[in-house]
C-alpha cells in the first residue's frame, strides 16, 4: 500500500485526526511529515532532514496559505451569501487536501535510509525533532498511542 492510501486509512482511525491536529495546532507540527515518519519508521538524519525540508517548502508555498484562506472563509462575509462562501471554502479545502497529498507523494520518494524499521515512537520523535528541535517528545505520545 502506498503512503497516500495508508495515510487516508490511518487518519480515519479513531483518535488519529484529533491527535494529529492537536500537534499541528498546538505545537506547529506538520501532519504529513508525521504520517510519513509513522509509515517510513526511520531515524536516519539524512532522510529526516530531506523530509523536513520538503515539508517546509510545501507548507510555505501551498498548505499554510490554503489553510489560512479556508479558516478565514469559515466566518460569514456579508454581503456574500453563506452558501456562496461555503462553496468557495469547500473548494479551498479540496485544494488544501490536494496539496497535502502532493506532499505525501513527494515524501514517499525519500529513501528512509535504514532497515529494519525503528519503533513508531522513535520515528515520530525523530520527525518531530527534525521539524522543531524544541518539541518535547512527550507531546507526540497521544499520536503514537492511536497509531500503534
Amino acid at each position: 500500500m502506498g503512503l497516500w492510501n495508508w495515510a487516508v486509512d490511518t487518519y480515519g482511525r479513531p483518535g488519529v485526526a484529533e491527535a494529529a491536529l492537536a500537534l499541528q495546532d498546538d505545537h506547529g507540527q506538520n501532519v504529513p511529515l508525521l504520517l510519513w515518519a509513522a509509515f517510513a519508521r526511520t531515524t536516519d538524519p539524512a532522510a529526516l532532514d530531506a523530509a523536513a525540508a520538503l515539508a517546509r517548502a510545501w507548507e510555505a508555498a501551498a498548505i499554510l496559505p490554503l489553510r489560512a484562506a479556508r479558516r478565514a472563509l469559515k466566518a460569514p462575509l456579508p454581503p456574500t451569501p453563506d452558501a456562496t462562501r461555503e462553496a468557495l471554502r469547500a473548494q479551498v479545502k479540496a485544494a488544501e487536501l490536494a496539496a497535502e497529498r502532493r506532499l505525501l507523494e513527494a515524501l514517499e520518494t525519500i529513501d528512509p535510509g535504514q532497515t529494519p524499521l525503528v519503533p513508531l515512537s522513535d520515528a515520530l520523535a525523530a520527525a518531530g525533532h527534525a521539524w522543531d528541535p524544541a518539541l518535547d517528545p512527550a507531546d507526540l505520545a497521544a499520536l503514537a498511542r492511536v497509531l500503534a
